[in-house]
């Protein structure tokens, strides 16, 4: 749902994770020829996200034409202005199709409307512009005009650093559009048939959006140190060097991007089978060095977690220098190792989001602690908020076979660590119908997962599923809050049989042995404990310890990981920084209103399932839930059975938090609290139908409390 959900890592504009990675798909003909599939559409992409509408629940089947399929990882923007202004002369003196030098080294360039490609895993784009333009459709759904010949005027290029020839190049090069497949758009207007008016995005902020990113800066390499020497000399005596070639000359000079961007046969083991432009299967761009250290996980498809596992991986034309790279001592890898790293951002890199030595919030801010911490706890909160936010890579156990993030973080981030998730990390769930309509659950399980370790693999759901459902990430804060509350507490709320017929019949969620649940959108989790291993296991694909008495995560799997992949030391930790959350701030913008709107939600009917306090052993928790189940979608709605939650029921919403979670609903499908309101049916339908009939003062005052909490 934005550039930055997959462009985020170490900072705006970067890379990101494996949950970030998307599928590409095609069908090969008997002839060798490579289609996109018929119910993909130009894009050539696997679709992992889908239309909320009730009429559109049922998620299309992946085509059974399809028999190519790779995964790609987010490209960094940093310095692709530079890149940009590179010209074709600079970049076809290293090229050497034939190896006509005998070396093995083949490079060649990949040619976009009479320029040589650069950006992309397969250098087939040469315009920003397209190469932006191409995404905003392709990834989220956004129409755009092309930029007018007045606008790509306006460009920043620097003119004082280049000739008048040159800068009307650059502005060629920006403006030349690819046709290219998952690359970049057409010349023309891109469309769509949602209903909304195209283009969908400006052609004024499409200007600021290639500017920005044609302005940003490239990496700043480090000064020389005797260790970073003698990295760069191994680097040299390999034959790293060859393909990743240290200077590209620039208008501006000499460019450390230690990439010839050109094309190279990276080995049967890299290659993807997809064709683009001049590209073939096997045939990749050469990755900038330049920023590497901070850019993790490596690879087109981020299959290497560590530089030095990237290092073996090569193939093809660079497996003579692979050979000779780890055939080094450990001492003089390590050297190597210690020179890629200095190739810039190494003070930013980060094993998740967090930038480097970040503070601990204050308490009573969004992700600081419930209290003031011991020095001994507030390290252990530090601790925990590290694991919740470090990317896993498939080396150490992720996505063994799937996964929906490869961190907590990756889908609680919003607005600060510990937060909710935009639609775009939402959890797909689904079923199969039996003749009589009853549910039953997938053999997979009901979680769809949306990306897998398995090269090649799309995470198709089983043949006969016919009901699915989205799940948005609810946030964290004040989770100790919630898992101190005494479970009689909470029984003693349930009305299943509606004995007070006030149309409200709470249950009781009940988990695994007969606990009562109060976590996830089915209050299927019973504590804090399980919903961390359940989390680490189900949407990151880790394996945990056995612990006595709970029954929640995975013990084992079949990857080449030993087991248990998370020790029991981090999952204590990790449970203890969601333990210490404190609740979310109130954000009080019109008191008077949003006192009168309290009163109203009251009145409504509202605080009969959103009880505004619950008691706790570590204070009161004003939640406004009762944590029970309700049955809140209307009849004939297909949805997921959970533990003992039926098709159509959920657990009471925490509503803390309003202010900072959107979107809202289980799906993500409500963008405002009013769609919410509105979407409430069953045993919400009563105090739906009053809340329309307010008048609309009384109506602003109700949205108005809700948008404080």
């Amino acid at each position: 749902t934005f550039c930055g959900g997959c462009h985020e890592k170490p900072t705006l504009g970067g890379s990101a994770g494996l949950y970030r990675n998307f599928f590409m798909a095609a069908r090969r003909t008997p002839d060798g020829a490579l289609l996109p599939s018929a119910s993909l559409g130009s894009t050539g992409g696997v679709q992992r996200m889908y239309d909320l509408a009730p009429e559109a629940q049922a998620r299309p089947p992946v085509d059974p034409a399809i028999n190519v399929v790779t995964q790609r990882n987010a490209i960094p923007f940093y310095g692709v202005g530079l890149l940009a202004q590179l010209s074709n002369a600079e970049l076809l003196r290293r090229a050497d199709p034939d190896d006509a030098d005998g070396d093995g080294i083949s490079g060649r360039p990949n040619w976009d409307r009479g320029f040589v490609g650069r950006f992309g895993r397969k250098a087939q784009t040469v315009s920003i512009e397209g190469f932006i333009r191409g995404p905003l459709l392709n990834h989220l759904g956004v129409t755009t005009d092309p930029l007018s010949d007045a606008q790509r005027a306006l460009l920043p290029v620097d003119s004082s650093a280049a000739s008048a020839s040159h800068a009307g190049l650059v502005r060629e090069l920006l403006a030349g559009l690819s046709g290219h497949a998952q690359a970049a758009a057409p010349d023309g207007p891109t469309t769509d048939t949602d209903g909304v008016a195209d283009p969908e995005m400006s052609t004024q902020d499409l200007f600021d959006l290639v500017s920005f990113a044609m302005l940003m800066a490239a990496p700043v390499v480090e000064p020389e140190t005797p260790q970073i020497a003698r990295g760069r000399r191994q680097f040299d005596i390999a034959g790293c060097s060859d393909c990743h070639t240290p200077r590209q000359g620039g208008p501006r000079g000499p460019l450390p991007v230690y990439s010839d961007l050109l094309l190279h046969d990276m080995g049967p083991d890299l290659a993807d089978g997809f064709e683009q432009g001049q590209a073939k299967g096997n045939e990749f761009r050469t990755q900038p060095l330049w920023g590497i250290v901070a850019d993790g996980p490596y690879l087109h498809d981020g299959r290497a977690t560590t530089l030095r596992e990237a290092v073996a991986l090569h193939g093809g034309e660079a497996q003579r220098s692979r050979d000779k790279a780890i055939a080094l001592p450990d001492a003089d890898l390590d050297d190597l190792l210690e020179f890629l790293r200095s190739l810039g951002g190494r003070d930013q890199a980060s094993a998740g989001l967090l930038p480097p030595g970040a503070p601990v919030l204050a308490v009573g801010a969004f992700g600081g602690p419930l209290a003031s911490l011991s020095p001994d706890d507030q390290a252990r909160f530090v601790r925990g908020r590290a694991l919740f936010d470090r990317d896993h890579g498939i080396a150490e156990g992720a996505g063994a076979p799937r996964l929906n993030g490869d961190s907590c973080r990756a889908c609680h981030f919003d607005p600060v660590i510990g937060g909710a998730g935009p639609r775009d990390v939402n959890v797909m769930r689904h079923g199969l119908l039996s003749p009589g309509g009853a549910f039953i659950p997938p053999a997979i399980g009901t979680v769809l997962h949306k990306s897998t370790a398995l090269r090649g693999s799309v995470n198709a759901p089983q043949a006969e599923a016919r009901v699915f459902e989205h799940r948005q990430t609810p946030h964290l804060f004040g989770a100790g809050l919630i898992d101190a509350i005494d479970a009689a507490i909470i029984a003693g709320r349930a009305d299943p049989g509606d004995a007070d017929h006030d149309g409200i019949r709470g249950r009781v969620s009940w988990a695994n042995g007969g606990r009562l649940g109060r976590f996830g959108w089915k209050a299927q989790v019973p504590s804090l404990d399980e919903f961390a291993r359940d989390a680490l296991s189900t949407e990151i694909g880790l394996t945990v310890p056995f612990a006595e008495g709970l029954t929640f995560g995975l013990l084992q799997d079949d990857d080449h990981v030993p087991d248990p992949e998370v020790t029991a030391a981090d999952v204590d930790d990790l449970t203890f920084f969601m333990r210490q959350l404190g609740p979310p701030p109130r954000r009080s913008t019109d008191p008077a209103a949003e006192v009168a709107g309290e009163q109203r939600f009251a009145d409504v009917g509202c605080a009969a399932c959103h009880v505004p306090e619950l008691p706790s052993s570590r204070g009161p928790a004003r939640l406004y839930s009762d944590l029970l189940l309700h049955t809140i979608l209307a009849d004939g709605v297909r949805g997921i059975e959970d533990a003992s939650a039926g098709v159509r029921d959920f657990r009471t919403t925490p509503l803390w938090g309003l202010s900072a979670t959107a979107p809202y609903w289980h799906t993500g499908e409500a963008e405002t609290l009013e769609q919410a309101v509105l979407l409430h049916d069953g045993e919400g339908r009563a105090a739906r139908e009053r809340y329309q009939a307010l008048g609309a003062a009384e109506r602003a005052q109700l949205l108005a409390f809700l948008g404080s909490l």
